[in-house]
């Protein structure tokens, strides 16, 4: 069997995105969408914004924060501190992991972004998300 040119296999890899950026394999174009929108208002908000970042993401999911309700301190509350593992809200219903590698449909629907930042920012924040915070999340999330 002959062997693929050197050039052919870098081109493949590139083409598919594991040679820079393992992320790209979970990629979705309705998530790219949604996390481009994000990207959009956070340049808006801040014209020197320069992109997510997945370990503010994660910082972000895992801190405890102050002005939300006192049950949900923390992204973690309910998520479990480990992505890949299912969560459970207060009421004891299970959550599907947030990491995207375990539930590919994660952050793919706009009106369920929408819904679920809406409702989880206010009750751990007491605010809604910022689109940098969202963008921060997703990127990370989308890497576990």
């Amino acid at each position: 069997m002959k062997k693929a040119p050197r050039k052919l296999v870098v081109l493949m890899l590139l083409g598919s995105g594991l040679a820079l950026n393992p992320v790209r394999v979970l990629a979705d174009p309705a998530r790219d969408a949604i996390v481009a929108t994000f990207a959009t208002e956070a340049k808006k908000a801040d014209p020197s914004f320069a992109g997510f970042s997945a370990e503010r993401g994660r910082a972000f999911f895992e801190a405890k924060h102050t002005g939300g309700k006192p049950d949900t301190p923390s992204c973690t509350s309910c998520h479990s501190q480990d992505p890949s593992a299912p969560g459970e809200t207060r009421a004891g219903k299970r959550i599907e992991p947030m990491a995207v590698s375990k539930n590919a449909s994660r952050f793919t629907k706009v009106d369920e972004v929408a819904k679920w930042f809406g409702r989880n920012c206010n009750s751990v924040l007491g605010r809604e998300c910022t689109a940098i915070e969202k963008g921060d999340v997703i990127t990370y999330l989308s890497g576990k």
